[in-house]
């Protein structure tokens, strides 16, 4: 079975189809891209995946599981998370604490264990396990830092980071659920060459490092050529292509609607 199917998957706002029966899996470890002109349905393939929106027809299975019309955050505690077209962090918070924020989500300890042994002197919590489950997210959040190239900007507010570097926290805090299916959308909205090309082996790295899969929506076909198994082209709502990035650059209906003619 493929990590992620959806199949024949329709949504619609009104009398706009803004996604027509649309239908892709991915498989384990893959890197997969989805692409098409602005209003081709490609966000909002993103947010009916992870529950933003409630499906019109069709249906999404991840990890053999319906999670279609479930709440967002049952989609994530399931394993798949997301960064946004507009970066989303904790803005007056530090790098450190958005990403250690992020890491709580894997917590074991309760409600109440967190109230009482929050409130404590260290030295009087040093053996229980709230001590060492917040030493484990603490040394989760530094890895996570150092493999997005933050370490040196720990203390830094978030909202004071450069462009770029603000992606790569928000991609950190992503991770910091342990996904299996990571979706990011325009990842290199903004960056320069050089920051697009640092990025696409910084993804391919994730991919690598925590065995998960990608679904990344881009308009740098640089990038999406470069990095992705395997492409799926939306226009207008629906599917026009399906394929490898050699396939896809030789589809006389991609180049027509979307990468610049015949």
């Amino acid at each position: 079975m493929a990590l992620l199917e959806v199949n024949n998957l329709t949504k619609q706002f009104g009398g706009l189809i803004a996604v027509n029966d649309v239908s892709f899996k991915i498989e384990d470890n893959q890197i997969m891209g989805l692409i098409g002109p602005n209003g081709a349905g490609k966000t909002t393939v993103f947010n009916l995946i992870t529950g933003v929106y409630k499906i019109t027809s069709g249906s999404i299975m991840f990890n053999d599981r319906i999670i279609h019309n479930k709440e967002t955050y049952k989609i994530a505690t399931a394993g798949i998370t997301r960064t946004f077209q507009n970066i989303r962090l904790f803005k007056k918070q530090t790098v450190y604490d958005n990403i250690l924020t992020a890491c709580h989500n894997n917590s074991k300890y309760t409600l109440a264990e967190a109230i009482i042994f929050g409130s404590l002197p260290k030295a009087l919590i040093k053996n229980t396990r709230f001590a060492r489950e917040e030493k484990e997210l603490r040394d989760e959040a530094s890895e996570l830092m150092e493999i997005m190239g933050l370490t040196n900007r720990k203390d830094f507010i978030a909202n004071n980071l450069p462009y770029g570097l603000q992606r790569r926290l928000e991609i950190a805090r992503s991770l910091a659920a342990k996904p299996k299916l990571l979706l990011l959308d325009e990842p290199a909205a903004g960056m320069n060459p050089d920051e697009t090309d640092k990025l696409m082996e910084l993804i391919r790295e994730i991919r690598n490092k925590f065995n998960l899969s990608i679904l990344l929506i881009e308009h740098h076909m640089d990038l999406v050529m470069g990095i992705c198994d395997h492409i799926t082209v939306l226009n207008f709502g629906g599917v026009i292509a399906n394929g490898t990035p050699l396939e896809i650059q030789n589809n006389s209906k991609v180049k027509l609607a979307y990468l610049g003619g015949e």
